[in-house]
């Protein structure tokens, strides 16, 4: 059974007034992290949700950090790239993750070191090297094979990513907001990789600000934010938030 979780009495928030245009349904899907099989499943529930729900324009909308930390990175970018191809209306986020890997990609050194520290390690593992090859590498030697382990279309589809989107009352981004700044001078790097800034504000924000990149072992709404990363790459949750008009509600690969 899919899982939904529902909305206790508290006093009225303003993310409780907020709503998408008619006929429109949107998905997001919070940071997937190298587990393709994770994805595979979520996308299964959501498009077994979309269905029971009607026909409008639906979408989907993957809030970034595709890659890293979990098993198959290279699996769940061609899972990514099937389902923009299957699906419709798919569009995927900038992560600071997907950002790194572009950097190391480009077979710079320095950019490599601070991949692998962050869970690069694991992504190109995911490629078609061995563990015996890897570990016999130095770093000069890997940052020189990386742009040979990563197919030009993976690196070609990741450069398209976004860096906002915004759907009526909601703006959907990786990691949060520079508060106090516009929606439209919002720098790449914080939108890709602020954290604290963002998440100790007290103010409103210009929309309902729906965000990845800080891990939480459930959603988190609170103010004018909702943050969906469930730490899938550990916790085996995976989650989505979908809405339609004013109604919110959330799935995940918990059950």
């Amino acid at each position: 059974m899919l899982k939904r979780f529902l909305r206790k009495n508290k006093p009225s928030r303003p993310l409780d007034s907020a709503t998408i245009p008619d006929g429109r349904r949107v998905y997001a899907i919070g940071d997937v992290h190298g587990r393709n099989d994770l994805l595979q499943r979520l996308l299964d529930k959501i498009v077994k949700d979309d269905g029971e729900r009607g026909a409008v324009e639906s979408e989907i909308i993957f809030l970034g950090d595709l890659v890293d930390r979990g098993p198959d990175s290279a699996g769940v970018i061609d899972t990514a790239m099937q389902a923009r191809e299957t699906l419709g209306n798919v569009r995927f986020l900038m992560g600071n993750h997907e950002e790194v890997y572009l950097a190391a990609a480009s077979g710079d050194e320095k950019s490599v070191r601070f991949f692998n520290r962050i869970g690069g390690r694991e992504t190109i593992l995911s490629y078609d090297i061995t563990m015996k090859e890897y570990m016999e590498l130095d770093m000069t030697q890997l940052a020189l094979r990386i742009p040979e382990l990563f197919p030009r279309e993976h690196v070609d589809f990741i450069s398209g990513f976004e860096d906002q989107i915004i759907v009526g009352d909601y703006a959907f981004v990786h990691a949060g907001i520079r508060p106090g700044v516009p929606l439209s001078e919002q720098r790449q790097k914080d939108l890709r990789w602020i954290r604290e800034d963002f998440l100790s504000a007290s103010e409103a924000h210009e929309k309902v600000i729906v965000y990845g990149h800080t891990i939480n072992d459930d959603v988190v709404e609170t103010g004018t934010r909702i943050g969906i990363d469930t730490g899938a790459y550990y916790s085996e949750k995976l989650t989505a938030l979908a809405l339609q008009g004013s109604e919110r509600w959330y799935l995940d690969t918990s059950t």
